[in-house]
């Protein structure tokens, strides 16, 4: 049996929880939410990286599908509805294989049953409009992380990618915190900056998800988790979930990637945009700068020192596929997860530990939210503070 062989025999057991795939976005930029245009029960690999045949083959068992909407995007709050309502029609359309999950219990039940649990992750504060009311109401349409910010500030918690301005988390973005543990609703950390994460992490009562980041020390991109956050991982109970994005997790990528981005705006194009057209200027520019290429075995040297950091206890997987115009080499698209297994075998992680990175504690950390959260709803009601009140 090869080491590919006893990766995918894992993945039968312990499949994959993958924290971040942007698939609803891609839907809505390529078709506007078309679903017979996009049919992913059938292979779509000219168009996505996602498909349910893929999916299948990457031995993906749960999928926290990202609603999110751009920062900058007038009416945050109805387009992260509409992101929402994508992700339903997915599953009423594809029921055998995709299961609704809102609970740490009902990911077990979908791996029991051989579906993929979906479950949803709202990207960046701004799509809460500094409401808690409206929080609440995410996590009651089932929404259950949301991360800080995204590329942009928040009136309450800071950004990695944009300038200091709260100094981490305000008055009410602590209490934003706070009301995600009453909730339930983990608290994710990727995107935000270093001094956010550690503000969360005085604040919060329930362990802190990081949905796709990777490490600092290996990577020096802001975007990404200083050693002394990892450290405090195992007193929390989080768990940061390594993403494959190439700018952030090579070193050599991050000068060529600050170059693209700029082409891109030059060309009249978000940074993010990945439509056709969008592509189109990526790919010319990579033809006249050849790109850094990342591997399976860059993504492996993250997890390598995150293990040594953290403690495996606390690590998880989030690709980001259909979030980013480019991939690593063994890891294109979401068939990929078995190379990177097979890669961490081959490094000597025991099966035991990758069990943990692949499924166990992606779903002890939903269940210890709901543990906290049982716990802080007995003893307090929904908090109505406001921006106003809190900030001033």
């Amino acid at each position: 049996m090869t080491t590919l062989d006893e990766a995918r025999e894992l993945l039968r057991e312990f499949p994959v929880a993958d924290g971040h795939n942007d698939l609803p976005w891609a839907l809505r930029e390529q078709v506007r939410y078309d679903l017979d245009a996009r049919d992913i029960a059938a292979p779509q690999g000219a168009h996505l990286h996602t498909d349910l045949p893929r999916l299948r083959e990457g031995g993906v068992g749960a999928q926290f599908w990202s609603v999110y909407v751009r920062s900058d995007l007038p009416g945050a709050v109805p387009a992260t509805l509409e992101q929402i309502d994508c992700v339903r029609q997915l599953l009423a359309r594809y029921p055998k294989v995709l299961a609704p999950a809102l609970t740490a219990g009902d990911m077990e039940t979908a791996r029991a049953e051989g579906r993929i649990a979906s479950l949803m992750g709202a990207e960046g504060g701004h799509s809460i409009a500094d409401s808690l009311a409206t929080l609440r109401s995410l996590y009651a349409l089932g929404v259950r992380y949301l991360t800080l910010t995204h590329n942009d500030n928040v009136a309450w918690a800071d950004s990695a990618t944009d300038a200091p301005g709260v100094g981490g988390l305000s008055a009410f973005g602590r209490e934003v915190v706070r009301e995600m543990n009453r909730e339930g609703m983990l608290v994710d950390l990727s995107h935000v900056a270093a001094t956010t994460m550690r503000d969360a992490l005085d604040t919060t009562a329930a362990p802190v998800i990081f949905s796709h980041s990777s490490a600092r020390a290996v990577c020096d991109h802001p975007r990404n988790i200083p050693d002394d956050v990892l450290e405090r991982l195992p007193a929390n109970g989080g768990v940061a979930m390594v993403t494959f994005v190439p700018k952030f997790v090579l070193q050599a990528a991050v000068d060529w990637t600050a170059e693209a981005d700029e082409n891109m705006r030059a060309h009249g194009f978000h940074h993010l945009d990945t439509t056709a057209e969008a592509m189109q200027v990526h790919r010319a520019f990579e033809e006249r700068h050849p790109r850094p290429v990342a591997t399976v075995a860059t993504v492996a040297d993250h997890l390598d020192h995150m293990r040594e950091v953290a403690g495996v206890d606390h690590l998880g997987i989030g690709g980001d596929y259909d979030g980013t115009a480019f991939t690593p080499q063994g890891l294109d698209d979401v068939s990929g997860y078995p190379n990177l297994v097979a890669e961490l075998l081959d490094r000597g992680w025991s099966k035991s530990d990758l069990a943990k990175l692949t499924w166990r504690n992606a779903v002890r950390v939903l269940g210890a939210a709901e543990d906290v959260s049982r716990d802080l709803q007995a003893t307090r009601g929904p908090s109505n503070a406001t921006i106003e009140s809190l900030d001033g």
